[in-house]
């Protein structure tokens, strides 16, 4: 402590300016290496629109057969596992899976589907389901022949099932006056 008061005025003085200036730059370290507050993006909420919801009727060798929900957009094989998916042995190979449903229609899986009578003649007059009906069935219908009832089959096969019944005027023979006779025997 001797030596302190020792000390002339003079180095007192620069000891007293080396002790101000080195808390001087200590203050502005510490209050510049502080971060800059920055503004948080302002949170964007996005509302998701409600999708639709089709029903469709999965039918055939599934394990669970019956008509089910599905999301707009959703494809048969979403369909198909919603029924509790195909029975074994199935061949699925001949239905595109890939295809998007639509509304109300059905879904048929197996060989054949389900006659209800027999369609070996033109005397068959029940309902002919255009989307799974065979040729024998289309040829009972007034005005269509065998030629005509291989190309509605071959146009379902190419183009998919048929969303409207109206959709059969365009295979090529069935023109509205056609169309008109038979219309009242056929759905979806």
């Amino acid at each position: 402590m001797k030596n302190i008061l020792d000390y002339s005025l003079d180095q007192k003085r620069a000891l007293i300016a080396i002790a101000l200036g080195a808390l001087v730059i200590s203050a502005f370290l510490f209050f510049a290496s502080k971060g800059e507050a920055v503004e948080a993006p302002p949170i964007k909420i996005v509302e998701s629109t409600p999708t639709k919801m089709f029903l469709v009727h999965v039918a055939g060798k599934v394990n669970k057969p019956g008509v089910y929900p599905v999301l707009e957009g959703s494809r048969v094989v979403d369909a198909i596992a919603a029924a509790g998916g195909a029975k074994k042995g199935v061949e699925l190979s001949q239905i595109n899976l890939a295809r998007k449903v639509v509304d109300g229609e059905q879904i048929f899986l197996g060989d054949k589907p389900i006659e209800l009578r027999s369609t070996n003649s033109k005397n068959y007059r029940g309902t002919i389901y255009v989307n799974r009906a065979t040729v024998s069935q289309f040829d009972s219908l007034i005005g269509v022949g065998p030629v005509i009832a291989k190309r509605i089959i071959e146009y379902r096969e190419k183009n998919g099932p048929f969303v409207d019944i109206a959709d059969l005027q365009k295979v090529a023979g069935i023109g509205p006056k056609s169309f008109e006779k038979i219309k009242n025997r056929l759905s979806l």
